[in-house]
């Protein structure tokens, strides 16, 4: 029987790493977003923050906020044919 290979991270090099210019201290408004139920948000994530990161298959789709669960935000996203909910952290989402 063979071990699987990698992590949760694993093959995520590329689309978890900031552009040179992008690098530094995260703005606290970008931390503290506040986002209301019914509001639009895109999953793009911040590297430096690996708190409450959603998996890599949702890099880049947009979903609606259903609700918050402490200091995160519960998204209704479309994968496939498939209604799924994540929870992520505010400095992950970006409005639309």
């Amino acid at each position: 029987m063979s071990k699987r290979l990698g992590g949760s991270r694993a093959g995520t090099r590329r689309v978890f790493c900031k552009e040179p210019r992008s690098k530094g201290k995260i703005s606290l408004t970008r931390f503290f977003m506040p986002f209301n139920v019914g509001d639009i948000a895109v999953l793009n994530a911040e590297p430096a923050i690996q708190c409450n990161l959603y998996h890599h298959r949702f890099h880049g789709k947009a979903g609606t906020v259903i609700g918050k669960r402490g200091d995160c935000y519960e998204l209704k996203i479309q994968d496939g044919g498939k209604a799924k909910m994540v929870i992520v952290h505010p400095v992950h989402l970006k409005k639309v």
